[in-house]
Parts: C-alpha cells; sequence; structure tokens
C-alpha cells in the first residue's frame, strides 16, 4: 500500500472510531447531567473507539493475521498500554474544552483535537511495539 493509502485509510479509520466513540458519549450523557455522567460518557466512548480502531488497524492498516485468544489478549494489551499517554491527551483536550466553554459543541470540538492528535502519535507507538511483526507496510 502507497503511504498516501495508507494515511487515508488510518484517517478514516480514525473518523469512524471518534465518530463512534462521541455516539457512545451521547448515549450516556442523554441520561444525565454532571460530573459523573460526564466521567462515565468519556469512558464508554474510550472504549468503544478503542475496541473498534483496534480491529480495524490489526487487519487494514498492520495487517495482523495472528489469531487465537492468547495473541488477541497480547496485543490488544499493549494496543491499550500505547494508548494510555494518547488518551490523557484526548481526555485532557476534551475536558478542558469542556471547563473552559461549558457547552457540548466545544466539548466535542476539543475530543475530535485530541482524538486526533493522539491517533497520530499512537500510530508510530503501535508500528513500533504492538504491531512491529507484521507486514513490510507495518515495519516501514
Amino acid at each position: 500500500m502507497t503511504v498516501q493509502g495508507l494515511i487515508l485509510r488510518y484517517s478514516a479509520f480514525a473518523i469512524v472510531a471518534m465518530a463512534l466513540n462521541l455516539a457512545a458519549q451521547r448515549a450516556v450523557l442523554s441520561l444525565g447531567e454532571g460530573g459523573w455522567y460526564f466521567a462515565a460518557a468519556v469512558f464508554a466512548g474510550t472504549l468503544v473507539g478503542l475496541v473498534v480502531k483496534y480491529t480495524l488497524d490489526k487487519h487494514w492498516i498492520f495487517y495482523d493475521r495472528q489469531t487465537g485468544l492468547k495473541a488477541h489478549g497480547q496485543k490488544f494489551s499493549l494496543y491499550t498500554a500505547m494508548g494510555v499517554v494518547t488518551t490523557a491527551i484526548f481526555w485532557g483536550t476534551e475536558t478542558a474544552f469542556w471547563v473552559v466553554w461549558k457547552t457540548d459543541l466545544m466539548r466535542e470540538v476539543g475530543a475530535v483535537i485530541g482524538l486526533t492528535v493522539g491517533y497520530v502519535i499512537k500510530y508510530h507507538l503501535d508500528k513500533r511495539f504492538v504491531f512491529n511483526t507484521g507486514s513490510a507496510e507495518a515495519r516501514a
């Protein structure tokens, strides 16, 4: 795959994961208002986005064909660990936008900015530490 194709595919998957993340957040926030709902919404959205993005990245970005519970468990654990710092960027940006503007629109703008920065960093971490035994594209 060309570099442009990889960027396009990775970006499309990031957009899908972001949209599902924000949809999960909206679903939780529709249940009520306040700090606990906000925290639960961010957590639920992050979990949904993580699982979706892992599945897409594993198969369509890094072409990882390992199967089995042990292989998935190890990869998903590493993938999640690589996401700790990038999740902090995402949560921090989203929360900062919420604290400053206190509107759902600006919270979501902050989420998109934080997720975008996080995904760029995460791609490089995943390529190096999680999916480093895959295809030539994964090692390039």
